[in-house]
């Protein structure tokens, strides 16, 4: 017979007289994470019992980027979490890709044999549109001379009930924040800029389509345990000071790596005086740093947004789950950061690199030492970085104001919507008439310029120039593919302004333009709307739902394509140590992602990994000559390409090595820059230290992403070296290698050499690739 405690006994009592009521939980309400996706519901509910493990086990405040982190643990009970040690499982809401890496991603899910995504997913038609004469025209050229791979993309997004947006709908991240985003969500996307759901509250990360694949396949996704830095904003930000203006402040703070394997984080009173699509802004340009991803605390400025989005629902819903979308008090940072907004000014970043941060105040004087052109060729506002309503209205009062004066833009001057709501919004309102009033040239609703889809003609290649932006990104040949072009980075006000200017030494907030009427006249302080004030226009429809029958859609790639492959899978580790590799490259400074596998006219080979693999590390600076992609093959002799030269390798069956420098891989998520050296035979890329996704991106296609051990030993590589590596039958987490330096004059020398590996990932590598492993696996 049982023993009931007193307290027992009448709970006991208590329910037979029907007394008794359970406590409301928070996942009792259903609220549907967007309006265009039926029978997906956010799942505050997991988060809340995530963290209700966590905190017993950590027994300690938690960040907000933890409790969102944390929250979407696979295994909480089991999951180790030490920051910037241990490697998490993580179970995202939903995947996002762009056009130009869906293409592989959906390769690689079509061959892991899957026949529905696991998880909410979309893809956005915005990176093969290029600006060239006009939105209109320039959209109807890309359908047309895209069309295979639009076919493809709609098909297949069709057969494997994803959501499809078509070319013209925007660009994905502005789409993501109008339509998919939510406080407390977890997302991960094929495109580095996918932190912009940040602005919502959201864990957003760049990835490559290999882990955008493993989601969609049901599987967890694995993360190295991000550190937490924390950025204090205090004051109000008002005048010509932007959102911009806080990242482009951080930028120089941290520089391009110092966010790796962090969240930046930002809270505290000054956060009240950002608009959510300026949040958005911030988080966006955060992957310049390095950053994992980005984020805000909740408040009204994103329940306005939501509400403007008709969204209300979900407002409501994140307003009753408030307190897990907010740090806790007391909770740690691995950094911290203070910037008080009343006392921050406009900032303009570059060039050649968005960390150069200078203040307005002190830009002309930078120009003048630095004798970069003075003349503004080209002035661009735009892009998903800076596209708002918002955005876009404060540039109008700037405009209107020039025109009243009588005057039209001394620069060209182009301006991109970030998505058709957002074109059809500021058409309706008249903000296009009056750009287009004043001389400027409004682009397609696609990252155009930003990503290097313009087709520029008014300056030759190689021909120093000056370019202002309010873009994210100014790295080298970024924009327009010439390597002389002085790329430059700032709010959209003050890139605005400065066109009217026609001179990078024209200061906006203090500087006079001469009026029509022959009167001097200083611009007014920007104005304009946080949101619409007579609400949105959603424009045309671009949004292509999956059907409710999948089984009768067909996918076909034409196996003459020279847009499209099929992949075939990487072989497998051959169980012995690699020895007399021959160096491909030695690569001198810096090394983005654009140098490895570079944008602009090669996007269109995107879904074809034999011809995109030609681009292969052609814009990387040879150590032994100082010039781009000009190598000397250690079989002949001879000197030629990159992609040439290790192919010529590959086919006579050696394999070979990269040796880089610090942040290797910073820059875009793509994980083409992963693929192309590992179809072209290579088998580890040995540097100072790596970008985080290039790294991962680097893994899942089974090659060996070593750092020196000690950096300073990248000065010991000759390139004429040829190496081996060893310790690979013994290779384990936490377990240096070592590489062999045996130089052209007979001696040797050996370093040793770090890595990041754990376990599963050691698998990756000796199954040639993680998506070989998911194969097998899913055989037995």
């Amino acid at each position: 017979m049982f023993n009931l405690s007193h307290r027992t006994a009448n709970a006991v009592r208590r329910l037979a007289a029907g007394m008794a009521t359970a406590a409301p939980r928070i996942g009792d309400t259903k609220v549907p994470m967007s309006l265009l996706e039926k029978g997906a519901y956010i799942n505050y509910q997991r988060i809340e019992d995530n963290l209700a493990i966590v905190r017993d086990r950590l027994s300690r405040p938690l960040s907000l980027a933890e409790k969102i982190v944390y929250g979407h643990l696979d295994d909480p009970h089991g999951q180790d979490i030490q920051r910037g040690v241990s490697y998490l499982k993580l179970r995202p809401d939903r995947v996002a890709c762009q056009d130009a890496t869906a293409q592989m991603a959906l390769l690689q899910f079509m061959s892991a044999g899957m026949d529905t995504a696991a998880v909410p997913t979309t893809v956005h038609c915005d990176h093969l549109i290029e600006a060239q004469i006009g939105g209109v025209k320039d959209l109807a050229r890309a359908i047309d001379i895209n069309k295979e791979v639009y076919d493809f993309l709609a098909t297949a997004t069709a057969k494997y009930g994803l959501g499809f947006w078509k070319p013209g709908s925007g660009i994905i991240h502005q789409i993501i924040l109008e339509n998919y985003a939510f406080p407390g969500g977890m997302m991960i996307g094929t495109d580095s800029h996918t932190p912009n759901a940040g602005g919502l509250g959201m864990v957003a990360c760049g990835v490559g389509g290999a882990d955008a694949v493993d989601v969609m396949a049901g599987l967890p996704w694995e993360l190295k345990c991000p550190k937490v830095i924390g950025v204090n904003l205090t004051g109000k930000i008002s005048g010509w000071t932007t959102p911009k203006d806080v990242i482009l402040k951080v930028a120089g703070i941290l520089t391009v790596k110092g966010g790796t394997g962090a969240i930046v984080e930002y809270k505290g009173p000054g956060v009240e005086s950002l608009s959510c699509t300026g949040m958005a802004t911030i988080c966006n340009m955060g992957a310049e740093i390095g950053a994992t991803t980005s984020m805000f605390p909740f408040n009204s400025r994103m329940s306005d947004y939501l509400n403007a989005t008709k969204r209300g629902d979900i407002a409501k819903y994140a307003q009753q789950f408030a307190h897990n979308l907010k740090a806790d008090e007391g909770a740690e940072y691995d950094q911290h950061i203070e910037i008080n907004l009343s006392e921050l000014e406009p900032h303009i970043n570059g060039p050649f690199t968005p960390d150069l941060a200078t203040p307005l105040s002190k830009f002309a004087e930078e120009v003048k030492k630095n004798n970069w052109p003075e003349e503004l060729k080209v002035a661009l506002i735009g892009s998903c970085t800076n596209s708002s309503y918002e955005d876009m209205s404060r540039s109008v009062s700037i405009v209107k104001e020039a025109s009243a004066h009588g005057l039209d833009v001394k620069s060209k001057f182009t301006i991109t919507p970030g998505s058709e709501q957002v074109r059809a919004t500021i058409e309706r309102d008249g903000h296009i008439a009056a750009f287009e009033n004043v001389g400027g040239l409004v682009l397609a609703n696609a990252c155009g310029p930003c990503i290097g889809q313009w087709d520029r003609q008014d300056v030759k290649k190689g021909e120093a120039n000056s370019i202002i932006t309010s873009y994210n990104r100014n790295f080298t040949g970024r924009n327009d593919a010439n390597p002389a072009t002085h790329a430059f980075v700032a709010s959209p006000d003050v890139v605005t302004a400065m066109a009217f200017g026609g001179s990078l030494t024209f200061n906006p907030m203090t500087d006079s333009l001469i009026g029509s009427d022959g009167k001097p006249f200083t611009f007014s302080e920007p104005r304009g709307d946080e949101l619409p004030p007579r609400g949105y226009d959603p424009g045309q429809d671009t949004f292509q739902p999956p059907p409710t029958d999948r089984a009768s859609v067909s996918v076909a790639v034409d196996p003459k394509s020279d847009r499209l492959q099929l992949l075939h899978p990487f072989a497998p580790w051959d169980g012995k140590t690699p020895t007399d590799l021959p160096i491909l490259i030695k690569v001198s400074g810096k090394c983005t992602t654009d140098h490895i596998s570079a944008g602009g006219p090669w996007l269109k080979y995107r879904g074809h990994l034999e011809n995109i693999s030609q681009n292969c590390l052609i814009g990387a600076i040879n150590a032994e000559n100082n010039t781009a992609n000009k190598v000397k093959n250690q079989m002949t002799g001879e000197y030629g390409g990159v992609p040439q030269t290790a192919a010529y390798y590959r086919d006579h069956g050696i394999k070979w090595v990269v040796v880089g420098d610090h942040n290797y891989g910073e820059g875009s998520s793509r994980e083409h820059a992963a693929l192309e050296p590992r179809f072209l035979g290579g088998l580890a890329i040995i540097v100072r230290s790596f970008a985080r996704i290039h790294e991962t991106n680097l893994k899942k296609q089974g090659m060996l992403a070593l750092t020196f051990a000690n950096p300073e030993d990248y000065e010991k590589v000759k390139p004429s070296d040829r190496v081996d590596i060893l310790g690979l039958d013994s290779f384990a987490p936490g377990k240096n290698l070592t590489l062999v330096l045996r130089h052209e004059d007979g001696s040797k020398e050996e370093v040793p050499l770090a890595h990041s590996f754990n376990e599963g990932q050691i698998e990756w590598f000796k199954a040639g690739s993680a998506l070989n492993l998911m194969a097998a696996q899913s055989k037995n």
